[in-house]
C-alpha cells in the first residue's frame, strides 16, 4: 500500500512506456477523438468538433492491417456518424446558402419532364400526318 503513493522512477516509467502497443494507443485515441467530436458539437464548437473529425480520419488509415476489420469498420461507421453530425449541426445562418443550391435542381423537374415529351415525338408522327387535316378544318 506504501506504493500507491510512490513516483516511479524513470527505469519502471522506461519500461511502462516500451510495453505500449502504439496500434491500441490509436485505437483508443480515435474512440477518444469521437467522444470528443460529439461533446464539442453540443457545446457548438464545431472548430474543436472539427480538429477532433479530422484526427479520426488521419488516424484510421495508419491502423489498416494493425487492428481487427470489425473494429476498424465500427471505427469508420464511428467517422461517417460524427460528420454527419457535423454537417448536420451547422449554423442556421449556413441554411439559405444551402437553400439557394436547390434552386438549380428546380431546374432539374423541367429535364425530367423533357424525356417524357421527347417519347411522344415518335408518336407525333402519326399527329403530323393528323395536323393537315386538323389545320384544314380549322380553315373550313
Amino acid at each position: 500500500m506504501a506504493d500507491e503513493g510512490r513516483q516511479p522512477t524513470p527505469e519502471e516509467l522506461s519500461e511502462q512506456i516500451k510495453q505500449i502497443d502504439v496500434a491500441d494507443l490509436l485505437l483508443s485515441t480515435v474512440s477518444t477523438l469521437g467522444q470528443l467530436a460529439y461533446v464539442k458539437l453540443g457545446a457548438k464548437d464545431r472548430e474543436q468538433a472539427k480538429l477532433a473529425i479530422d484526427g479520426i480520419a488521419a488516424l484510421l488509415p495508419t491502423l489498416e492491417g494493425k487492428a481487427e476489420q470489425q473494429l476498424l469498420r465500427d471505427l469508420k461507421q464511428l467517422l461517417a456518424n460524427v460528420r454527419l453530425a457535423f454537417v448536420s449541426s451547422a449554423e442556421p445562418a449556413a441554411s439559405p446558402e444551402t437553400e439557394a443550391e436547390p434552386a438549380p435542381d428546380a431546374d432539374a423537374p423541367e429535364r425530367t419532364q423533357e424525356p417524357p415529351d421527347e417519347t411522344p415525338p415518335g408518336a407525333d408522327a402519326p399527329e403530323r400526318k393528323q395536323e393537315p387535316p386538323d389545320e384544314a378544318d380549322a380553315r373550313g
